[in-house]
């Protein structure tokens, strides 16, 4: 295997200014401990779990309502004990020291109503209100508090309400249909529900009051029923949010919880079978969250991190944690590419944004659309492209460097919903290498694993983490004998956490996710992601997205290797086009990764967070039902399924 392409190498001006810096300084100066390069500080985080995780708790001065007797009990897993007897709140880092009070903590940006600023001083006012709120609907420790609501203000507020009072958090972005939430917020039997009547997504109004309808119908632990003014609907039956922000002589408080102590629940996509309802720790998310913020993407006070999400993706919770290191957080509702392409980043340049997130199809449009941001808009300000949700091709690196040179960081990382962070991704003081994800994150053990668990340098392999992280999930809600928390991670190679993606890290560390583990391409022993498959036909002008799945032979067989394509406007798919395909499949890949078959269809399946659904697909082509491989509300488009029935059922060729 050849050595990745170098794109740009450590910026010295980054490097010198790197907020990592002062911690490499600290380590040296307070623990004795000198480590001059980002590799040597990422393999020390890693052979001394319990040094790293406390010198990041000192260094960030955590504050505990009681201290920890040890910082980890033992590394076996699953069962790991983080920092026991400690008592704290991720709430109370997230609100800022009397010194922040007059920074800017929320911009909060709409398309159902006027931009809105929320200063530190500000945002702990509404949660210290909110909070006497849930606490007068009789919200306690261990309470669920979910929210159906969108990317604003008081999401926020109340979710740092909830988590203040030592309750647990529960969120799905609005325009999720009323049985995927259900499906999700049924397994946590929420006591209260927090909802919009409706939103704005670029200039349609959408109505929500029958969904909110549904929802509640469907979870009898409701007690009572939060309306969010957004929009001129009203919410029937409900408890005004006028209300739970009312005036009052509470003060703002913090419930010392463990370190283990649930304090949300994230869920996964709901595409492979029932979502996992995965609890995350208040302790975990907040060290964790620390680290990567300050340390991979460079973050601090004066900073603002510009990263569209909606409530049901966990970026939403890595962008609100942007707070625990001073920086202020630009929250987008709406349709991000309204009225254009340019949106986003003209929103930068109008926001100050110093980091900005961007999926890689978006940078990939841009790319299409020659979109030049740097000249276009004023982003002086900006350090640091984050990338993440799918691999981003080797055009898309050289796009970035070409419109921002070495000046802007392209961030691109891995990660996931089940330790809310990423796992491999740059930082300030490494090279960036074309194509490729940089490093694994500080304090993450990482490594690609053969089917006999044996590492593996320059060959594909499971991504599988070999020592425990305080953000691995604590368990899933309702899940009593952990059984199904063993099945998802632990069941192949014991011992070892497996994340499910499929990946190749070269000889400098950096890496390659090549799509989900089952959904691998396996023809005749030779192994294939679906990412490299799709990067092959990037840059074909005749169709504007695929879908490729195998169907294994039980006999051993090559199988059948089925590519669906999406054709641009106006183009068919004859078979001029077809063999035009399996050229280019056959040179960028290998003469076996040649379709058996190529498909036109009306559209690619995806899932609210973007996720392309090779495993719902395959499994209608092995004689599943559309409408349970799936759940609906998760999907961005139904409908997208329906094409591929016919095509098993005969009907479309």
């Amino acid at each position: 295997m050849s050595a990745p392409e170098l794109l740009n190498g450590p910026m010295p001006a980054a490097v010198e200014r790197a907020r990592v810096q002062g911690f490499l300084r600290w380590l040296a100066a307070e623990r004795g401990v000198t480590l001059a390069t980002w590799e040597e500080l990422h393999a020390w985080s890693v052979a001394e779990l319990e040094q790293f995780w406390a010198a990041v708790w000192d260094y960030f001065g955590v504050r505990a309502h009681a201290p920890y007797d040890a910082v980890l009990l033992e590394r076996t897993m699953p069962g790991t004990q983080w920092f026991p007897g400690a008592r704290l709140n991720y709430a109370e880092h997230c609100l800022g020291l009397p010194e922040d009070a007059d920074r800017v903590a929320v911009v909060a940006v709409s398309q159902t109503r006027e931009r809105r600023e929320l200063t530190f001083a500000r945002l702990a006012d509404d949660v210290r209100r909110v909070r006497a709120g849930l606490q007068r609907l009789g919200v306690g420790p261990g309470d669920r508090v979910a929210a159906y609501l969108p990317n604003i203000p008081e999401t926020l507020v109340a979710f740092l309400a909830t988590a203040s009072l030592g309750a647990v958090w529960a969120s799905c972005a609005p325009e999720f249909g009323a049985l995927a939430v259900a499906d999700r917020f049924a397994q946590v039997e929420p006591t209260v529900l927090l909802a919009v009547a409706g939103y704005t997504y670029g200039d349609k109004a959408v109505d929500r009051r029958g969904e909110v309808a549904e929802i509640r119908a469907a979870l009898p632990t409701v007690e009572h029923v939060v309306h969010v003014p957004y929009g001129p609907q009203a919410l029937p039956d409900s408890t005004p949010w006028a209300e739970l922000v009312a005036d009052t002589d509470a003060p703002l408080a913090f419930e010392p919880v463990p370190f283990d102590h649930p304090l949300c629940i994230l869920f996964s996509s709901g595409t492979t079978g029932k979502p996992k309802a995965i609890v995350h720790r208040h302790g975990g998310i907040l060290l964790e969250h620390l680290k990567n913020h300050a340390f991979h993407w460079d973050l601090g006070a004066d900073d603002r991190l510009l990263w569209f999400t909606t409530t049901a993706w966990m970026m939403w919770n890595t962008l609100v944690s942007a707070l625990l290191v001073r920086a202020s957080v630009v929250m987008i509702d709406g349709n991000p590419l309204h009225p254009d392409l340019r949106a986003q980043w003209r929103l930068a340049a109008e926001t100050g944004a110093t980091l900005v997130g961007a999926s890689p199809g978006y940078l990939m449009a841009c790319r299409k659309d020659g979109v030049r941001p740097a000249e276009e808009h004023d982003l002086s300000r900006l350090r640091q492209i984050g990338a993440a949700g799918s691999p981003l091709p080797a055009e898309g690196f050289r796009w970035v460097a070409e419109q921002f040179g070495d000046r802007v960081l392209l961030n691109v990382g891995s990660g996931g919903t089940d330790v809310c962070t990423g796992l491999v991704q740059a930082s300030p003081l490494q090279p960036v290498w074309v194509g490729e994800m940089t490093y694994p994150s500080l304090g993450v053990d990482l490594h690609a694993y053969d089917d006999r668990g044996r590492p593996v340098v320059g060959d594909v392999g499971e991504l599988v983490i070999t020592s425990p992280m305080p953000s691995m999930p604590v368990g899933f809600w309702g899940d009593d004998d952990g059984e199904r928390f063993r099945a998802a991670y632990f069941d192949t190679f014991p011992g070892v956490f497996r994340f499910g993606d499929w990946c190749r890290f070269s000889e400098v560390g950096s890496c390659v996710i090549t799509g989900r583990s089952d959904a691998t391409l396996n023809r005749g022993g030779v192994r294939l992601g679906t990412a490299e498959f799709y990067r092959a036909l990037q840059d074909v002008p005749e169709i504007t997205d695929s879908v490729v799945v195998h169907l294994e032979d039980p006999e051993g067989g090559l199988g059948r290797l089925l590519l669906f394509v999406v054709p641009a406007a106006g183009v068919e798919i004859d078979d001029d086009l077809r063999r035009h395909l399996a050229t280019t499949l056959r040179t960028a890949l290998s003469p076996r990764h040649v379709p058996d078959e190529i498909v036109p269809v009306p559209a690619v399946p995806y899932s609210r967070t973007g996720k392309k659904l090779e495993v719902p697909v395959k499994r209608i082509l092995r004689g599943g039902d559309p409408g349970t491989v799936a759940s609906a509300g998760a999907l961005l488009d139904p409908s997208a399924l329906d094409a591929f029935a016919r095509y098993r059922d005969g009907g479309l060729r």
